[in-house]
């Protein structure tokens, strides 16, 4: 018996995983002295994409997941449109996870 329908027991360890991942992320990125988007963003992808690697079933989850909060605080607290560039980082990582994942499980043709 899984404990939310559709969703195994892994898959919500890794969906908190996730979310503390990218709230992580947003707190680094949220500091006074960072300014270093290029890594930001490609933590949010790298991480996005090892989740989609390990449960491709669903990316746009990973991807809203970590890269969401990042946006989310940016355009709340600061009104700035910009930092969307962080859910499209994570949405291509997970969704590139998900690929390589389907290439590696033989279903590339």
């Amino acid at each position: 018996m899984t404990p939310v329908k559709g969703w195994t027991s892994v898959s919500l360890v890794l969906l908190a995983v996730a979310i503390g991942a990218g709230l992580f992320i947003t707190w680094i990125d949220s500091r006074p002295n960072w300014d270093d988007t290029g890594i930001t963003a490609g933590l949010i992808f790298t991480f996005s994409a090892m989740l989609g690697t390990a449960v491709p079933r669903r990316p746009w989850v990973w991807g809203l997941a970590v890269g969401g909060w990042v946006p989310l605080f940016g355009l709340i607290l600061r009104r700035e449109p910009a930092t969307l560039i962080a859910l499209a980082a994570g949405m291509a990582g997970a969704y590139a996870g998900a690929g390589i994942r389907k290439l590696l499980d033989g279903g590339g043709s």
